[in-house]
């Protein structure tokens, strides 16, 4: 299948706007980053590595809240070089050091998440709650593999809610749906709702709050991410579970307080 590798690594041009934008809000919409030709080669290369990694055999019905969520294989790039591609891509790469304001940026690692047909609600969370990261210049892009509407799940925003200090130490799950909705509903953040275009890729640091809507079409919402992270980012002590698993899973062998730069972390721009 024929598709522009140029895309990929042809720099994206960022408005002064849209990184203000970024900024304030901590997340942003972009439009067109990739073509269609392009989103269609990695819907394929994707979609095949996900069932080559796949081992979820429980039906989805009998799943709990995170499990029938999505589908969730990480760290592709080192499985499969056609992957790898997307995931290294100097273009996003690139507008996430723009976004973020930073000199460089490592990968932390990617994940595909596939949102089955019927597959339920990605409750409220902010990510970096898993995250031992030392501090908040940290973006994930969130790449959906084909035209994303209302009714497939899109992501959904709560816009500049990086500033709640509150229901950061809450997993993903039931409890933190409860919580962070009636917290986030008492306060003023606006909440985002609105369908991807297909090549439309958005980007979210890691405090601010988001969520999913259920799959309700029969399709599955095929999502690639990568999380990137400043190139001169420091791994901090751990402060719960999830952190020193991801210590040792992510960024195996980094020492604390000192930069993150462990062959499983390389820079990718510039």
């Amino acid at each position: 299948m024929d598709h522009n590798r140029d895309i990929l690594d042809k720099p994206y041009e960022l408005t002064k706007e849209q990184i203000d934008f970024y900024q304030k809000n901590r997340y942003i919409k972009l439009k067109d980053v990739l073509d269609e030709p392009t989103l269609a080669h990695f819907n394929h290369v994707i979609s095949e590595q996900v069932a080559r990694m796949n081992t979820q055999e429980v039906p989805l019905e009998n799943r709990d809240t995170y499990g029938k969520a999505f589908l969730q294989l990480f760290n592709l790039w080192l499985e499969d070089e056609a992957s790898k591609e997307l995931v290294f891509s100097k273009r996003i790469a690139g507008i996430a050091a723009a976004l973020m304001e930073v000199r460089g940026v490592r990968i932390y690692h990617d994940q595909a998440l596939f949102k089955e047909g019927g597959g339920g609600i990605t409750p409220w969370h902010a990510d970096q709650y898993y995250w031992p990261l030392d501090s908040d210049r940290t973006v994930t892009a969130w790449i959906p593999l084909q035209a994303t509407p209302l009714e497939m799940g899109p992501l959904e925003f709560s816009a500049g809610s990086h500033i709640i200090v509150d229901g950061r130490e809450l997993a993903i799950g039931d409890e933190s749906e409860n919580i962070i909705t009636q917290r986030l509903r008492v306060t003023d953040f606006k909440h985002v709702i609105e369908p991807f275009d297909a090549g439309e890729i958005s980007f979210h640091s890691g405090w601010v709050f988001h969520r999913a809507g259920a799959n309700q079409t029969d399709e599955t919402r095929k999502v690639m991410t990568v999380i990137y992270m400043d190139a001169d980012m420091k791994l901090k002590a751990p402060e719960n579970k999830n952190q020193e698993h991801d210590w040792h899973t992510w960024c195996p062998g980094a020492e604390i307080g000192k930069t993150i730069d462990t062959p499983i972390n390389p820079v990718l721009y510039p």
